[in-house]
């Protein structure tokens, strides 16, 4: 997902948007919408939540954040 979307979908939720890198800021969401603040923190690649919206940005998250 852009992250224009995602500041969109932030700014709905009452999320303040500003200086927040996309990790952070999909946190935040995550936290907003009552779930946990898993992004970008499945470090071996798995994961059990299959219905999740950010799944796949996640695990590229997650790689970048390794190098």
């Amino acid at each position: 997902m852009q992250m224009q979307e995602i500041r969109n979908m932030a700014k709905l939720l009452g999320v303040k948007t500003s200086r927040l890198s996309k990790v952070d800021l999909v946190r935040q969401i995550q936290i907003a919408e009552g779930n946990f603040e898993c992004f970008a923190t499945a470090q071996d690649g798995v994961c059990d939540r299959q219905d999740c919206l950010w799944r796949d940005d996640c695990f590229t998250s997650v790689k970048k954040l390794k190098n």
